[in-house]
């Protein structure tokens, strides 16, 4: 089914981007950090023939629109008012990276508005910088349109960030009349940081059904996590995928999206048939 995308009013004055595809019980999925709602596409579309599907752009991000102020709450509060003006009385929601932070803290927040939630490769605390190269390369990339393309990947790598990494962010560069601009807010997500890799919420619990899957070869979650997810999530299923790091979704998309459809499916019987 094609997907369709739309502009929907956010908690604050303005608008979500989003796309559908899909009919049935209603799943939202939400990007990580520097994506878009295409990141989760493929996933989207392994979902569609059971599930209607909406895919949202995460403020500061693709066509959704640039805040000043970006915190957990704010972002879970958005969630929330996109499902009002869909309709959406309750959702299954699945979220990568930092878009795993945000459906966790709508759960934690809303729990009323929520089936089920599917965390990949993130875990419920407070991270420390791992940034600091990526926002070096973005900042001091020139966008007078004195490089092309093939040199803004070139002063990417040049910072130090691996050569996936530096694909991914370049989705992110348009170009302009004169030279290039950055579609997501960057001076936004560097002010709103530390909210993004902080956790506001260890005194809450989410008692639904949730589903976390890290990949083997990334250090996002761990051991070391494992007091702080039960804490918040005592019904939570942990899956590990070998072979993957943070991009798991990516790098492995068919084990990805079965493991993310099968849990679905457990607490949807009737998209069973």
């Amino acid at each position: 089914m094609q997907a369709t995308e739309h502009q929907l009013q956010a908690s604050q004055p303005q608008t979500l981007n989003y796309g559908t595809q899909g009919q049935g019980e209603d799943v939202i999925l939400v990007h990580g950090l520097f994506g878009d709602l295409d990141n989760l596409k493929g996933l989207g579309q392994a979902l569609e023939e059971h599930y209607r599907v909406t895919r949202i752009d995460v403020p500061n991000h693709g066509q959704s629109p640039h805040w000043d102020h970006m915190d957990y709450p704010s972002l879970s509060q958005a969630v929330v008012a996109l499902m009002d003006e869909l309709g959406i009385e309750k959702a299954h929601l699945v979220g990568h990276s930092m878009g795993g932070k945000i459906v966790l803290a709508t759960a934690l927040d809303h729990p009323e508005r929520v089936k089920s939630v599917v965390a990949a490769d993130i875990a419920p605390v407070a991270y420390l910088p791992r940034h600091q190269k990526v926002f070096d390369a973005l900042t001091s990339l020139p966008l007078d349109g004195s490089v092309d393309r093939k040199a803004a990947l070139a002063h990417v790598l040049g910072k130090g960030v691996d050569e996936g990494t530096a694909q991914f962010l370049l989705k992110s560069l348009r170009r302009a009349d004169e030279g290039f601009y950055w579609r997501m807010n960057l001076s936004g997500l560097i002010s709103a940081y530390d909210a993004i890799i902080g956790w506001p919420f260890e005194d809450k619990r989410f008692d639904g059904a949730t589903l976390f899957i890290r990949g083997e070869d990334s250090d996002y979650v761990s051991a070391d996590h494992r007091d702080a997810i039960l804490a918040q999530f005592p019904k939570v299923q942990l899956k590990s995928i070998g072979g993957a790091g943070h991009w798991l979704h990516a790098q492995k998309p068919a084990i990805f999206n079965r493991l993310v459809k099968n849990f679905l499916d457990s607490q949807s019987p009737e998209a069973l048939g």
